[in-house]
């Protein structure tokens, strides 16, 4: 079998071998002669993460952010991250963040009397299509099609998987919502089209079959597991007959993303193995793929999702960390308070500060994703460095459902769209639409006139940051 093409290796290069398809990293041998890597069109297209945090952050409530516990003090690139603020456990990355604060979702308020107290059912669906949801339980959804699809559906359709869509707690709860609100508005932050959310993958084990095509049936795959060999055994003669074309620095980083391939599906197989053994599960309804670890769990899918843009499988991810009004305790947190009740804190300092705590638990998890890409190499820059990362909540001060001032942080250089060391602070009343709407016009899709209830463009630059702050 040839892998050349022309004088050079194929950008989306895949190795098969006996239902198992693993694509590729970018190679230097994928660059044709010639050229340099900034020509290479479809490495070059930026990357999508959309993160969302449910509940909000401690420090948007009123007195909370009198202790700088979210939005700095300072504005611009000189802003100082207290101890208990969230994203000072990010402080290593600061070159790669953007914070936005004093952005509204109004979108995701109640709009008549009925909808009232119905925050938790309809904000999720709201954050990435700032739409409001029509409420009702029947077939009738109706919301708006999502930032991350919007991108994957004009530039995604040339790559495996045009998005891939993941979560972290169980989503699977129909009838479970109240305030007449359907569940799929609950379940999903990825909507193609106004009627129709996305499924979102709660296991490792699924995500991973996906991305290197495990097995042409569930019985071929189930027969691999249990043999417990790897994928990456079912290759062995197709690799080396890709290495006898590689130059010694691309054997190397071939090498590096093989053993971790193989790691990641080393640490699937190890927790199937767990909570198969019959032993008491601290979340005994989860899939045996799922650890019940939320730090492991998150670190797991943060992996599969560099694998995933690494390989250019997709452009576009969507993740969804937590469920409305769960009341998962999180013990490395140093609370033992479950999340829901602990972000209905009655205003009160001590308990805002508990609440905090898991707050900057969460939040510090985007450590090991934000390594990760800085030290993924795609081409001459990181993954990082061309990445475009969301990460937000549709809800502010979850004690009082209150969707004002909600927290919104981009991180990545987004292939130069994004400066970092920044904080930029919006003027009262601008919707996160408009910063959503910039987003979208820096990845390309610069014909938009609007997008949700946006109601103009928001510079991602330190010029608007003296802007809003009023210089």
């Amino acid at each position: 079998m040839s892998y050349l093409t022309g004088k050079h290796l194929a950008r989306r290069t895949f190795i098969r071998g006996l239902g198992a398809t693993v694509a590729l990293p970018f190679l230097d041998a994928m660059v044709p002669a010639g050229r340099v890597f900034a020509k290479a069109p479809a490495a070059e297209r930026t990357r999508l993460i959309c993160i969302e945090e449910v509940h909000g952050l401690a420090g948007c409530n009123n007195l909370a952010a009198g202790k700088w516990l979210f939005a700095p003090e300072q504005v611009g690139t000189d802003f100082k991250l207290v101890g208990d603020n969230p994203l000072s456990t990010l402080e290593g990355f600061r070159d790669h963040m953007t914070i936005v604060s004093n952005t509204d979702v109004r979108m995701a308020e109640a709009f008549t009397a009925p909808e009232i107290g119905g925050d938790h059912f309809r904000s999720s669906a709201v954050f990435l299509t700032q739409a409001h949801p029509k409420q009702t339980q029947g077939s009738d959804i109706w919301a708006g099609t999502s930032l991350d699809q919007m991108y994957a559906q004009r530039f995604g359709q040339d790559t495996p998987l045009p998005s891939m869509q993941f979560c972290i707690e169980n989503l699977d709860q129909a009838g479970g919502c109240t305030y007449n609100y359907s569940c799929a508005y609950t379940d999903s932050i990825s909507w193609a089209s106004p009627n129709e959310p996305l499924p979102m993958i709660r296991d490792p084990r699924v995500a991973f079959d996906m991305l290197f095509g495990s097995g042409s049936s569930a019985k071929d795959r189930q027969g691999r597991r249990e043999s417990r060999r790897s994928i990456l055994d079912w290759i062995q003669g197709e690799v080396q007959q890709v290495r006898q074309d590689l130059g010694a620095s691309d054997r190397v980083r071939l090498d590096r993303y093989l053993d971790n391939v193989r790691e990641i599906e080393r640490r699937i197989q190890a927790i199937e193995a767990q909570n198969s053994s019959g032993e008491e599960r601290a979340i005994p309804d989860a899939p045996k793929g799922v650890p019940d670890s939320f730090s492991e769990h998150m670190r797991l899918m943060f992996d599969l999702q560099v694998l995933a843009l690494q390989t250019n499988m997709t452009r576009v991810v969507s993740f969804k960390t937590g469920r409305d009004s769960q009341n998962r305790v999180f013990p490395e947190s140093g609370s033992d308070q479950p999340f829901h009740p602990a972000s209905h804190h009655g205003n009160r300092e001590d308990r805002i500060m508990e609440f905090n705590k898991i707050c900057k638990y969460r939040v510090g998890q985007m450590a090991y994703l934000l390594d990760k890409m800085k030290t993924t190499m795609d081409g001459e820059q990181s993954l990082l460095d061309k990445t475009m990362i969301v990460w937000g909540s549709p809800m502010a001060d979850a004690n009082v459902h209150n969707h004002r001032r909600c927290p919104l942080v981009l991180f990545g250089h987004g292939n130069g769209a994004l400066k970092g060391n920044l904080h930029l602070k919006a003027a009262d009343g601008t919707p996160m639409a408009n910063v959503m709407l910039s987003m979208l016009h820096s990845l390309g899709l610069d014909d938009m006139k609007s997008f949700g209830d946006s109601t103009g463009d928001f510079s991602l630059t330190q010029a608007s940051a003296a802007t809003a702050a009023g210089a």
